[in-house]
């Protein structure tokens, strides 16, 4: 209810500017879910209510028709407190986050993988150092048989085992930025 107070003079409620902005925030908000897999979507924290119209809306593929449904769905999404969508941008956002930390993690051990095959010792003392925890045998052993599969063009299964310990051993560090 827009209007004025009539004791101070002020604005009550929001402008409707500020409405539209909203209204528009919660669309965008309806199309990043809508672009979401089923998977993804069982991971947020998505009312029950609103799932059938998210499915709805990405099973039509007519361009005007999809366009309605998103803003029916739109509509439905304003229909929630705000606390609720609120936390399903966070979880949209963490989840962004999160799967940028786990494929930078990927990457490094890969890279530390490499490092291990090349330089052999040198490599895996350099390991130990930035990573006192690690099993210094038991790395050595897997660096042995994946560069002996190499040379005997067998199946890479040592090699595989290397990058799951490496792996394993940034993911108990806790390592999210690792100097290589």
């Amino acid at each position: 209810m827009r209007g004025r107070d009539e004791d101070s003079g002020e604005y009550l409620g929001p402008s409707r500017s500020e409405q539209r902005r909203a209204a528009l925030d919660v669309l965008a908000l309806g199309q990043q879910l809508v672009a979401l897999s089923a998977a993804q979507l069982a991971k947020l924290p998505i009312p029950e209510d609103l799932l059938p119209h998210i499915v709805e809306t990405q099973r039509i593929t007519s361009h005007v028709a999809h366009k309605r449904q998103l803003a029916f769905l739109a509509k439905q999404m304003r229909r929630q407190d705000d606390a609720t969508l609120d936390a399903i941008r966070d979880a949209l956002d963490a989840g962004g986050d999160a799967a940028r930390r786990e494929t930078a993690q990927l990457h490094r051990a890969e890279t530390w993988r490499d490092r291990l095959l090349a330089e052999g010792d040198a490599a895996l003392s350099e390991l130990l150092v930035e990573y006192p925890q690690a099993d210094r045998q038991h790395l050595r052993q897997l660096v042995r048989n994946a560069i002996d599969e190499r040379k005997r063009n067998k199946p890479p299964h040592a090699f595989r085992e290397l990058f799951r310990e490496l792996r394993e051993l940034l993911k108990e560090s806790g390592d999210t930025q690792g100097a290589l």
